[in-house]
């Protein structure tokens, strides 16, 4: 319980991603490195192990007053180390993980962690991987998940795309941006009304597309996570109450799913996203109902959180 312009509050943490182990191991073999030395140049703290970066994040939660997390396997098919935490801590922790589904293979073993309770979803970056949402390997993963029961959640990254880590390890960032539209997604979202998808960063830069696609499609929901710079590529003098309050008015308050995009340690879960928000938001004219919503209420209710 975190304490508000609108009252003590449950927090959830819509995108919280989880660098686990083979987060570092994939970077260092793509550096010709150890994971040691990828700690090193980033400055980050390399966890010894899975159980030890889920517990970590709980001490954390609890220091920062977050009720759950949706945490994000970053590497592809990731779903060991996310799947370990969420068994470890079910009542904090529900998770999706980045999947290329033009990789062999990643419908099948995707659907199977559904399955074995490992994930709740995936998550898409059509702009890094260089696919469009129209490729046939898509429809086959969208498929795969809708035909499961219960609801299966995917996000989407959209817009402009910036992975700092990448260079300052001198990796290459050969991103797309011709496939980073949320338009892309109108036909696939009203394919799949049982999946429910979700635009973070307000779409990166595509925010008139993003609230264009929410409007025209009821299964479509809106992350508020990061600092959100893309506001300085728009017209005008646009500011983050401007964007929550339109955002209000198109999506309304219960598919707008408050996150942070917090990665790494030593620094942990970022309260300055939060405290901007929490601003915003006020700034903007949101009751408690729709706070409470926004901030902790629309996740819970979208994913399966345990009451273990």
């Amino acid at each position: 319980m975190i304490l508000t312009p609108w009252g003590q509050m449950e927090v959830a943490d819509a995108h919280l991603h989880f660098f686990s182990p083979a987060f570092f191991e994939s970077l260092a073999s793509q550096k010709n490195a150890t994971a040691a030395d990828i700690g090193t140049t980033l400055e980050w703290n390399v966890p010894e192990s899975v159980e030890y970066l889920a517990d970590r994040w709980v001490v954390e939660m609890n220091h920062r007053g977050v009720d759950r997390a949706v945490i994000i396997g970053s590497v592809p098919g990731d779903v060991d180390s996310v799947g370990a935490a969420v068994q470890r801590h079910p009542s904090r922790f529900r998770s999706i993980v980045m999947v290329n589904p033009v990789h062999a293979g990643g419908d099948t073993r995707s659907s199977q962690a559904l399955d074995d309770g490992l994930i709740d979803g995936v998550f898409l970056f059509p702009a890094m991987h260089r696919y469009s949402l129209h490729d046939t390997h898509v429809h086959s993963l969208l498929s795969s998940l809708s035909g499961r029961q219960g609801n299966a959640v995917v996000y989407v990254h959209c817009g402009m795309l910036s992975v700092a880590f990448r260079r300052k390890l001198g990796l290459p960032c050969l991103f797309d941006m011709r496939y980073a539209n949320p338009v892309d997604l109108h036909d696939i979202a009203l394919e799949f009304p049982h999946l429910s998808f979700v635009i973070p960063h307000f779409g990166a830069g595509f925010f008139r597309e993003s609230l264009m696609l929410a409007d025209l499609c009821p299964n479509v929901y809106l992350d508020t996570s990061s600092s959100n710079r893309w506001m300085a590529t728009q017209p005008g003098n646009l500011n983050l109450t401007d964007v929550f309050r339109r955002a209000l008015d198109v999506a309304g308050p219960k598919r707008l799913l408050f996150g942070t995009d917090s990665s790494w340690f030593p620094r942990g879960w970022t309260q300055e996203i939060f405290d901007a928000q929490v601003k915003a938001l006020e700034a903007a004219g949101a009751d408690a109902e729709s706070a409470r919503a926004v901030f902790g209420g629309n996740l819970t209710s979208l994913f399966r959180f345990s009451t273990e």
